[in-house]
């Protein structure tokens, strides 16, 4: 079952750079939702479809509409706005917090945050934050390295080799992001981003030698936190009636969170190479990605071959 993870008004403040004007003891609030709101009818006494879950975002916008609207009235829609729900209000631009909304905060134990960035930097900054936190999450059996820019997800039963062939990957240069489970979630209808449970960061299990820290051994630059995942390698171990693709035209993917990922099966046989096999199919579909389509240029001499041997047969045969 995907899983959700949690985030306090501290943990937002302290990733995105807000600063803590009001409610310092109150930072443990829970946020449940990406969505921002900016409250502007709110202001003007519409309080029918008020998102009280949401952060509350005060701009310049929102401040000067305040201020237009009478204090008595100003008040009583401030202290509707701060309900048991509301994680936190921040205000942007450097813009000075209304006395209203001080004191209704306070009564409601609801921290204010302000910052320095403009209510559209702010918004932006604090979206791409929540939805990476909040975004459901599952884990998968594999192992995801980045291999020179592509995020390779390495899947197969346990035992086929996906670790030691991760390690090779790895003294060859590339970089781990997560063994043995990955966590994942969908940044968005395109992206998918993998990342190593906090337990397992930077951790690799190779059989017969035990448990190994990867960063300890290679250095930092052999790891990665999170990366998104491009492709799937599927190992397979060979038997005689497997039929594996040998020409790369039949193309195949994989559903993870209803993102599309570009898959390939690879058969694990004595004597392959499967670091080498799987670095080469990663540079083939990052030059696909840019438009080189190998196969598609096979079939194209191959096309060219078969039209030049028949146009010397037809002309031999005008000949004799």
């Amino acid at each position: 079952m995907p899983n959700v993870d949690s985030v306090t008004v501290a943990d937002l403040a302290q990733n995105v750079r807000l600063t803590v004007l009001q409610g310092e003891d109150y930072l443990n609030r829970q946020i449940t939702t990406s969505d921002i709101c900016r409250p502007s009818l709110e202001f003007a006494g519409y309080f029918k479809h008020y998102p009280a879950m949401r952060i509350q975002l005060l701009g310049i916008t929102e401040t000067s509409f305040a201020k237009e609207v009478p204090a008595d009235k100003r008040r009583e829609y401030i202290e509707r706005m701060c309900t048991p729900q509301t994680p936190c209000f921040v205000v942007s631009t450097d813009l000075p917090v209304m006395d209203e909304l001080k004191t209704a905060a306070e009564k409601a134990h609801i921290p204010i945050l302000g910052t320095p960035l403009t209510s559209s930097r702010i918004l932006g900054n604090m979206t791409s934050y929540l939805v990476g936190r909040l975004a459901p999450r599952e884990s998968l059996h594999g192992v995801l390295v980045d291999i020179s820019g592509v995020g390779v997800l390495i899947t197969g039963d346990s035992g086929v080799g996906k670790s030691e062939t991760a390690l090779e990957l790895v003294r060859r240069g590339h970089r781990l992001v997560a063994d043995d489970r990955v966590e994942v979630y969908a940044r968005d209808e395109q992206t998918l981003v993998g990342a190593a449970p906090t337990i397992l960061q930077h951790l690799m299990e190779i059989r017969g030698i035990g448990i190994i820290d990867v960063m300890t051994l290679y250095g930092s630059g052999a790891v990665l936190p999170q990366d998104t995942i491009d492709f799937i390698v599927h190992l397979e171990i060979w038997t005689p009636d497997s039929q594996f693709d040998r020409l790369g035209d039949q193309g195949d993917t994989q559903f993870i969170q209803d993102v599309a990922i570009p898959k390939v099966s690879v058969p694990v046989k004595t004597g392959r190479n499967l670091a080498i096999i799987i670095e080469s199919a990663a540079m083939n579909f990052r030059a696909q990605t840019m438009g080189y389509d190998a196969t598609k240029t096979f079939d194209e001499n191959l096309n060219r071959l078969i039209q030049q041997n028949s146009e010397r047969d037809r002309k031999e045969a005008e000949n004799d």
